[in-house]
């Protein structure tokens, strides 16, 4: 399928790994022009070189700017002023008790899942309406329907993140501009790997064994019983910023 993407300019924020990272790539390869984000130059420069060496025709360019900040935000904007394609990947995770989450990191939770695809989407999306053209995506979490009880403040922001994005859809009803949210569920990245293996190591037993466990204790209704991988999120994200999915929002 050509998802006539060759013409295109797409900004992923958060995208130096992860989710992020493979749709970057994704994005690429169909021959999207790409722009990374990350809080670091390094990082930065670091996405762009894997990049490169994956795909060496790759048309992409990378911004260093926290980008869960209005400050950092501006920064983005000041060098990107239009795009075509719009993917809120930023966001942060973590277990905690609920009786131990302090006002600061609910507040964080929200300021980084929810008001960063706010800030960005309210910037870019004017614009690709009125070219009759774009495609805006949020990256959320199934744990915005399904909410873990070990990081409930996690799922309160995914949850606000799916009202955002179906309010704008209805708000950018018959523009040509698309909204959707993907709602991965677990997923295999270079962060989750490594707080796995910090787990099994505090427990004495192995990621074979933690890995086991989270699905019969935390994720029982799980389907696919197993981790998906970052290239199965970037499928499904490339997909619907195509010319394929034009009539696929909300």
């Amino acid at each position: 399928m050509d998802l006539e993407l060759g013409k295109r300019r797409a900004l992923i924020t958060g995208s130096t790994a992860g989710i992020g990272y493979a749709i970057a790539r994704g994005l690429a390869a169909e021959g999207a022009q790409v722009v990374i984000t990350g809080r670091t130059q390094a990082s930065v420069d670091g996405a762009l070189a894997r990049l490169r060496k994956d795909l060496p025709k790759a048309a992409a360019e990378g911004i260093a700017a926290d980008c869960a900040t209005a400050a950092g935000a501006e920064t983005v904007f000041a060098r990107v002023p239009q795009v075509d394609i719009l993917v809120n990947n930023l966001g942060i995770y973590g277990r905690m008790a609920f009786f131990d989450i302090p006002d600061a990191e609910w507040q964080r939770y929200f300021e980084v899942n929810v008001l960063s695809g706010v800030r960005f989407a309210r910037r870019y999306a004017p614009a690709m309406a009125k070219r009759g053209w774009g495609r805006i995506l949020f990256i959320s979490s199934e744990s915005g329907l399904n909410i873990p009880r070990e990081m409930i403040h996690y799922g309160m922001s995914k949850t606000a993140q799916l009202s955002v994005s179906h309010g704008l859809a209805m708000e950018l009803a018959g523009t040509g501009v698309t909204v959707n949210a993907v709602l991965p569920g677990p997923t295999r990245t270079e962060n989750t790997d490594r707080m796995r293996a910090e787990r099994a190591r505090a427990a004495g037993k192995t990621v074979a064994e933690i890995e086991a466990d989270f699905f019969v204790n935390f994720r029982p209704t799980s389907i696919l019983k197993r981790f998906t991988s970052a290239d199965e999120i970037a499928n499904l994200a490339v997909y619907l910023c195509g010319a394929g999915a034009s009539a696929t929002t909300g």
